[in-house]
């Protein structure tokens, strides 16, 4: 007999408070290992170890590459890295990033799957966009528990809300709850059943942190050519669908999900159009330079069609700017949506 005892969590804004409620109300002796990816920059120091520390629970630490998976122990994704599990141990990647993430929720739920079958809790917490929820419905397809914060709970409801879109979950709980539950779910016996769930498409999904080239094989599982290109690479991305989600792959292994695409396809529209701008801009400068040259040197109807190409080039300029800012509404529309 085993008992639930690996417990993955996925937080992105409005996360961190919600995070130090539950760790901080789990016993100091709490008989499991959790993982948790946390979305930050890739700058930004590994400061949640130490935040969960100051709790004065459970030992918290960044993981490293290949140590072995202890209980009572919290592991922290550090920045910009992918945290990967084996069975009883722990990677540590790069690897391109999922869905606009590295560390990706998915890809941590999705290896605690692989690896861990019905032994796995999946926790999706506050956060924009909606990175763990195809993860989350890996833990699902393998028996494990599915949880979410009640999207009315948090400070920012995609992430649970889109979890919720792509299957039946187990749990929907304020963060007060939480907590309590997790002490409830490890605290009993269940048959151990690591093995996979979900056959060759979890085992191609598992290739995409690590850079490998899923789609170079001829097989079903690697999706179908999309008409969509790539925006890292601009390589063509294959359509893959999972249930009731779609998802989007290059074969140099960037990974999106539908909303995670449209956002960052809808902010390269934005970046370009203020580039365009910032040439017509230069354009008026230099339109209006070469008409003072020729007013200064009398002559005027030179300077006046000058003058009025400057002219022409800022009503267009104006048209354009209003279009931007449509555009950044776009993308601020689709994250909060995820």
């Amino acid at each position: 007999m085993a008992k639930r005892d690996i417990i993955v969590m996925g937080a992105s804004a409005g996360g961190l408070e919600v995070l130090k409620e539950i760790l901080g109300h789990l016993p100091k002796e709490f008989s499991a290992s959790i993982f948790i990816v946390w979305h930050m920059g890739p700058d930004v120091q590994g400061i949640l170890p130490d935040i969960i520390n100051n709790l004065h629970t459970i030992p918290a630490a960044n993981a490293i590459d290949h140590e072995p998976i202890l209980s009572n122990r919290i592991y922290v994704a550090p920045p910009d890295r992918h945290m990967v599990l084996e069975y009883n141990k722990i990677k540590v990647i790069q690897g391109q990033k999922e869905s606009r993430f590295r560390p990706s929720v998915d890809t941590l739920f999705r290896s605690a799957a692989y690896a861990y079958g019905n032994r796995v809790i999946g926790m999706v917490l506050s956060g924009g966009l909606d990175d763990g929820a195809a993860g989350l419905r890996r833990i699902k397809l393998s028996a494990g528990v599915t949880i979410v914060q009640d999207p009315t709970d948090a400070e920012v409801s995609s992430m649970p809300e889109s979890a919720m879109q792509a299957l039946e979950v187990d749990y929907c709980l304020p963060s007060s709850d939480l907590a309590p539950l997790l002490i409830d779910l490890i605290s009993h016996e269940i048959e151990d059943d690591p093995a996979l769930a979900g056959g060759r498409p979890a085992q191609m999904e598992m290739r995409i942190p690590e850079q490998l080239n899923a789609l170079s094989r001829e097989s079903p599982d690697s999706g179908v050519l999309s008409s969509f290109s790539c925006p890292a690479c601009k390589r063509v991305l294959s359509r893959m669908a999972d249930g009731n989600m779609v998802r989007f792959q290059c074969s140099n292994g960037h990974a999106y999900s539908t909303s995670s695409l449209m956002l960052t396809t809808s902010e390269d529209v934005e970046k370009n159009m203020y580039n365009v701008l910032h040439g017509m801009d230069e354009c008026i400068m230099l339109l209006n330079h070469i008409g003072d040259d020729h007013a200064e040197n009398n002559r005027l109807k030179l300077a006046a069609d000058y003058f009025n190409m400057a002219k022409d080039v800022l009503e267009r300029t104006n048209l354009l700017h209003a279009a931007a800012c449509e555009q950044q509404k776009l993308g601020q529309r689709i994250f909060k949506m995820g």
